[in-house]
Parts: C-alpha cells; sequence; structure tokens
C-alpha cells in the first residue's frame, strides 16, 4: 500500500512512515475527486485515454469504442453551453508506456476541459466549479501515477532479470465491484474497527501489464488490482489524502507466490529481529 497527498506533482511519489499513517476508521474520508464513470463523447479519434472504464450500459449502440479501455474514441474538447471559464484543451502524457513496443508511446490523460465535459454529459457536472476542474485533473493523474509507480515496485524483480520495462496492455475501472481483499477487510473490519478498515474504496481499477520475459521472448499478461482508498485530510495543510492498495490478481502460481513473500517477508524479517 502507499500513501500519497493532492499538494503534490504527480511526478513525485510520496509514501508515508509509519509514524504518518492515520487511522482510516475516520468519518471525514476525502472520496475521489473524479466520477471515473462519466468519460463520454460523440466525436471520433484514435487517441489513447486515461486508465479508466465507464460502466457499459451507459454506451450507446452508435458510440464507437476503444477495445484497449471499452471507452469512447474521444472526449469532447468543446466549451460547454453556459460555461463561463475556458478550461485547458491541453492533455498530459503520462509516464506509462502504452502497448507492446516503443512506437505505441505513453498513456494520454484527457484535458480539464475533456474532464468537464465527460462529467456533465452524465450529470456529475453540476456543484463543481468550473475552476475546481483543473485540480481535479491533477489529483486524478497523481493517482494514476502513484498506482503505476507501485506496479513498478512490484515488477522491479522481473525487470532487473529481464533489464526490459513493464508496459500497460489494458485497464477496467470496476467501481462498484469490490475486491475481495477489500471484502475481507471490510468484514474484518466489523470485529476488529481499529486495526481493519471500515469504509470501501472509493473506486477500483484493474490494470493488465506486460511483463516481458527477456529480449525477444514475448510478453506474459499481468493482472494487477488497485483500491482506491480515502484518508482523513492533512492536519498541516488540509490537502487531500489517498491510499492506494496495488498488487497482483491471484490469478496465477507466480503471482500468488509474489503475493506471499509481500506478505510474510516483513513478518519473518521481524520475528528474527531485523528492522524492517
Amino acid at each position: 500500500m502507499g500513501w500519497f497527498w493532492a499538494d503534490n506533482k504527480y511526478q513525485k511519489h510520496q509514501t508515508a512512515t509509519p509514524s504518518q499513517i492515520t487511522s482510516s476508521n475516520s468519518s471525514n474520508i476525502s472520496g475521489c475527486p473524479i466520477d471515473h464513470s462519466s468519460f463520454k463523447s460523440s466525436k471520433s479519434s484514435n487517441q489513447p485515454v486515461c486508465p479508466v472504464l465507464p460502466t457499459s450500459s451507459s454506451n450507446s449502440n452508435d458510440e464507437v469504442l476503444n477495445p484497449l479501455n471499452n471507452m469512447p474514441m474521444a472526449i469532447s474538447s468543446e466549451l460547454a453551453p453556459g460555461q463561463k471559464i475556458k478550461l485547458s484543451t491541453e492533455r498530459t502524457i503520462s509516464t506509462i508506456p502504452r502497448g507492446e513496443s516503443t512506437d505505441q508511446g505513453l498513456w494520454e490523460y484527457p484535458s480539464p476541459q475533456q474532464m468537464y465535459n465527460a462529467m456533465l454529459s452524465k450529470g456529475k457536472g453540476e456543484g463543481i466549479p468550473e475552476d475546481a476542474v483543473e485540480s481535479m485533473v491533477e489529483v486524478h493523474n497523481f493517482l494514476n501515477e502513484g498506482a503505476w509507480q507501485q506496479i513498478l515496485e512490484w515488477e522491479d524483480k522481473y525487470t532487473n532479470e529481464s533489464k526490459i520495462e513493464p508496459r500497460l496492455k489494458k485497464f477496467t475501472g470496476k467501481p462498484h465491484d469490490l475486491s475481495p481483499k477489500a471484502q475481507m477487510y471490510l468484514w474484518l473490519g466489523k470485529f476488529f474497527p481499529n486495526t481493519f478498515n471500515t469504509i470501501p474504496p472509493f473506486d477500483r481499477h484493474d490494470w493488465t501489464i506486460l511483463r516481458s520475459m527477456g529480449p525477444n521472448q514475448g510478453w506474459k499478461e499481468v493482472r494487477y488490482v488497485i483500491d482506491y482508498y480515502g484518508a482523513p485530510d492533512d492536519e498541516e495543510t488540509g490537502m487531500p489524502a489517498f491510499m492506494l492498495d496495488t498488487r497482483p490478481a491471484l490469478d496465477d502460481l507466480t503471482s500468488i507466490k509474489d503475493r506471499i513473500i509481500d506478505f510474510a517477508g516483513p513478518t519473518w524479517k521481524k520475528a528474527m529481529g531485523e528492522e524492517v
């Protein structure tokens, strides 16, 4: 797990020390600033968009979807009717490699104008100040970058073996589907509220990454599950805080082994008197 604060640029991820981590049982929880089911547009383009997915039930029959993310091929950059503040149409390039080869580039985030249009199209823009949209986009991008950094940490030993960085193939947003781990923590929270979380994550993503098997040896697809939690606002700055729980899904023996080592490793070192 990693803790992130919204006042940091997403290129610089900070992880809190144990003394900085406050209990997530407080009712003062910062929810996700973006409705991830809201990306929708009537225009067409082949630009890759950010790692989120709308619910399929909201897609019209004549809408052309990107097969990598089941999202519309483009998001409108036009000013919305009645919009008073002109928002930036500049899109931010992520640090996340896209597809199997370098010529496929990096994933690209929606611009503030696209984000605002997306929220309005789904009826989620009412009450949101136009001048707050750009900050919301920064937080959205920041969290996705944080998730990718955590995936890179999991993949580090495989990257050291192959000397080839992993890449993101596709992603799926599942905001209404609790992961098994989140369900277990919520159940344990009923009995041990001071130890386990009692509030569900505000979002869940499943990202399928490509792990290199070595030079000219192809790729292995590995699914990661990411639970996004809100946390109490930072006491000093008042900025929203978030926690991401990123881990490989239990789809094969290798991922199961990695999860066991990650869980048992610190416990074993502590039992042996080593500093964790």
